[in-house]
């Protein structure tokens, strides 16, 4: 496929149509440390899901750990990426101000994609109503 057929992804590093800027994500160390250990949990089917609101900031900063006991580099490597487009096709416009740490379990590296996104998804509905009712 060439550039001029798909135009909203010709600039894939700093495109307008990108759902997963710099800002939108977990990157720090002490960052995911804290949602560790002062924030809520989740749990899915194929995924554990920690989270903590922000005080400052205005968006979800989603962040992930896959660790070396998911499998060798190949398998952790794909994990992410269906873990980054899963996040970027259900990510919410109207996010509360939270941190979210997505923690795939082995599991994930043979589940369909689209049970992958519903999971996701729910996780940030479930993040969603927690933040609205205080929780």
């Amino acid at each position: 496929m060439t550039a001029s057929a798909r135009p909203q992804e010709s600039n894939a590093r700093g495109g307008e149509s990108r759902k997963n800027p710099r800002s939108g994500r977990l990157l720090r160390h002490a960052d995911f440390e804290r949602v560790y250990k002062q924030g809520r949990r989740h749990f899915g089917t194929h995924l554990t899901v920690f989270y903590l609101r922000r005080l400052e900031g205005k968006e979800m900063r989603v962040g992930f750990t896959v660790g070396r006991v998911l499998g060798d580099a190949v398998d952790r490597n794909r994990m992410k990426r269906r873990l980054r487009e899963s996040v970027r096709l259900t990510r919410p416009t109207s996010a509360p101000a939270v941190d979210v740490v997505i923690n795939p379990k082995k599991s994930l590296r043979t589940v369909e994609f689209s049970v992958l996104l519903g999971e996701v998804s729910k996780a940030f509905d479930v993040i969603a109503q927690k933040m609205r009712s205080g929780g």
